[in-house]
């Protein structure tokens, strides 16, 4: 594969390994690493980022290895922001993996193949490899375009990274002419995304993602997301910066093989009834969805442990409920 590969890797040799084992099947030609460092005040910690480091020595096959490894801890914002800092002043293009994001093969060559097509559309921002509609098929194309930009799996280009402001300056502009409202419409999304973006510009929140969203919106940027998941998040465990609830809905959703050729869709629309149903079901906080929310979580939580048990594949996320967004 042509496409260089960014893995973000931390303590977790266990996840590590799986992911890692992933991208040996793709066989890139290029491979970056990038490794946050350990914290001084925990145990143990150093022994777990040296032993996921010496995963990546296990490459055995052609390929050019860069790495970015942090002695000390940056932490998940700073390491991953400057991380695929570092990314894009090396390559132009690049798909990223966490070390708890596990990918389908055909994941890959999904990227692959839309970055390509999609390099010099400056309307896309990015690509990726998650589907949260549970069964919901929005077109009879492989793919769809969102406002959101799921991250477990993704791939861009340096001309989207750009643009990118981990410090969100253009924050304070933003609240202050009601941009918000311009761009989502919904004043629940409106409320949300207000109070979210707040507190990650206030530091309350550590983590990257949320000043990158902000960013493909203040572009008028899309993101494609596949009609199936192709990307599992099986790092869902106590040890996990963020993803800590293992019951959520979201952690390890099945994955899924995509088909090639690809269908590709003939008009660049975004899918507002796609992106209702992931505001209501993930960002909602009216009573109603709250509620919907936890029995949706339940339903595949139990519904995973019992295809588990049993041994065989029940038909995937029939619906709980006749609530649909519109």
């Amino acid at each position: 594969m042509k496409t260089p590969v960014a893995f973000f890797i931390f303590k977790r040799p266990q996840t590590t390994e799986k992911v890692f084992e992933a991208i040996r099947q793709a066989k890139p030609t290029k491979l970056l690493v990038v490794a946050d460092g350990p914290r001084s005040n925990v145990p143990g910690e150093a022994d777990k980022c040296y032993a996921a480091r010496e995963i990546i020595k296990r490459v055995d096959w052609e390929c050019e290895i860069l790495t970015n490894y942090s002695d000390t801890n940056l932490g998940c914002k700073l390491r991953v922001s400057s991380g695929l800092n570092w990314v894009f002043e090396n390559v132009e293009e690049a798909i990223i993996l966490e070390d708890d994001c596990l990918p389908h093969p055909t994941f890959f060559n999904f990227c692959e193949e839309l970055l390509e097509k999609y390099r010099y559309d400056n309307r896309i921002m990015v690509i990726s490899g998650n589907n949260f509609q549970f069964g919901r098929t929005r077109t009879q194309d492989d793919y769809y375009f969102s406002r959101y930009t799921h991250w477990w799996g993704w791939a861009t280009w340096r001309r989207a990274w750009q643009y990118y402001d981990v410090n969100m300056t253009s924050w304070n502009q933003v609240k202050n002419q009601g941009y918000l409202k311009d761009i989502l419409k919904d004043p629940t999304s409106v409320k949300y995304w207000f109070d979210t973006f707040q507190a990650t510009y206030e530091g309350k929140i550590d983590t990257w993602d949320y000043a990158w969203l902000l960013t493909c919106w203040l572009q008028n940027g899309l993101s494609i997301l596949p009609n199936k998941n192709l990307v599992s998040n099986i790092g869902f465990c106590s040890e996990a910066t963020h993803t800590l609830n293992s019951t959520t809905v979201l952690a390890n959703v099945p994955i899924e093989e995509m088909s090639f050729p690809l269908k590709h869709p003939q008009f660049i629309i975004r899918n507002e009834k796609a992106d209702n149903f992931t505001h209501n079901l993930l960002y909602n906080r009216l009573i109603l969805f709250r509620v919907y929310r936890r029995l949706m979580f339940y339903w595949l939580f139990y519904n995973k442990k019992i295809q588990s048990l049993i041994g065989y594949k029940t038909k995937k996320y029939q619906s709980l409920s006749t609530v649909e967004a519109k």
